[in-house]
């Protein structure tokens, strides 16, 4: 535990020092993590450069945007946003390969919100020539600007001379590099105050052991369902995700700026929806399924949900609490903030498939939101316990 917590904050030195960090602080990453390592935080891996895997994955904010005050994050062209929001990187290396559990009748693991990478190699992939993030016109480009890179003769070293040769090929090795750096336990800090706990070197405030109470009772919270909250079976601290997908009824959110896009881009206009997994698997009973994140950071890593509508973990606690008890809001395109002064929730993007057995009516009371708000925040890593 105490060299994960180092590697995280050695990440957050690498980026306040770069030169200093290269030099000194990455004998832990082999050649090929730390040839994944500079892939990541190169911004002229972009077209126009400016944009690196780091600047929508940022150390200095638990690898997520460091924007929170927008619900997506800008591309490397001006003005232009994704639709979703971008999720943390922390711990994406233990999603297994995307694939279908028959025995569970869910769909499970993968990349990205919607699944549709198997892999974090998969993943890493995309957002070199997504448009709306990184916008390199083909995989050439980003291989030929590597090639140019000063850590080209790292590259080789690691895939071997003629890594270069064949553009399909330096691109896969690309984002093989990429995945192994994001598999280190620099992603993987497990250092909250709920590791400490687990561990038996701190102990929790008595709201914070209520919170932990509720979350995991399947007739209060029953949040521990979808986000198991103990040690796996082979001794994998808790990772507060079962991997599966679920269409949670999240209304569309109306600052959204995804649609105010050109037509080119979002032909839709304000009339968009993202249907998650459905569009990637074709089935429509996984239409507005997204993935379950890890609830690890996540008193730290707003705002939330697939659309970034809810800006505080006060309103995800009530929305889940009291969704199907709060009358719908008369308009459809109403924020967080309005929707909790008027007592109401908007209707979900898509009605369909929308979760109403584990959450939407559990009559949580504002104290007992507060206490697993509380237990949340233990959830935050580089917490220092008293010596």
């Amino acid at each position: 535990m105490n060299r994960g917590i180092g590697l995280f904050f050695l990440t957050i030195a690498f980026v306040a020092n770069a030169g200093e960090f290269v030099v000194s602080k990455t004998s832990a990453l082999t050649a090929k993590e730390k040839l994944g390592r500079q892939l990541f935080f190169d911004t002229n891996l972009s077209s126009p450069a400016g944009q690196a895997c780091g600047s929508c994955h940022d150390p200095k904010t638990f690898f997520i945007d460091p924007d929170k005050n927008q619900p997506t994050s800008d591309g490397a062209l001006p003005h232009l946003k994704g639709s979703r929001n971008t999720p943390m990187a922390l711990y994406t290396a233990f999603s297994p390969p995307f694939h279908y559990d028959n025995k569970e009748g869910l769909y499970i693991g993968g990349q990205f919100l919607d699944g549709r990478a198997a892999t974090l190699a998969e993943q890493a992939k995309g957002p070199f020539l997504n448009p709306l993030e990184m916008a390199n016109p083909n995989k050439s480009t980003v291989v030929n600007k590597v090639r140019k890179a000063s850590y080209a003769k790292l590259f080789t070293q690691v895939y071997g001379i003629n890594a270069f040769n064949n553009a399909n090929t330096a691109y896969n090795k690309i984002a093989d590099a990429i995945a192994a750096f994001e598999r280190t336990s620099i992603f993987q800090p497990f250092s909250s105050k709920y590791d400490y706990f687990l561990a038996g070197k701190t102990s929790f405030t008595a709201q914070e052991m209520r919170g932990k109470k509720l979350f995991e009772e399947d007739d209060k919270g029953n949040c521990a369902a979808c986000h198991p909250s103990r040690p796996s079976e082979d001794g994998t601290p808790p990772l507060f995700t079962d991997f599966s997908y679920d269409n949670l009824g999240v209304p569309p959110n109306p600052n959204n700026p995804f649609y105010q896009l050109p037509g080119r881009l979002n032909p839709e206009g304000r009339k968009f929806v993202d249907k998650g997994l459905g569009n990637f698997v074709h089935e429509p009973a996984e239409n507005g399924k997204f993935k379950v994140p890890t609830l690890r950071n996540i008193a730290k890593t707003e705002p939330y949900m697939h659309n970034g509508y809810f800006k505080t973990l006060e309103a995800v606690v009530d929305f889940y609490s009291h969704r199907d008890i709060k009358p719908l809001c008369k308009k459809m395109w109403v924020t967080e903030a309005d929707a909790l002064k008027q007592a109401c929730w908007p209707k979900p993007e898509i009605a369909q498939n929308v979760n109403i057995d584990e959450l939407g009516e559990l009559n949580l009371n504002a104290e007992e939101i507060k206490d697993i708000v509380a237990f949340l925040k233990t959830l935050t890593d580089g917490y220092k316990a008293n010596k």
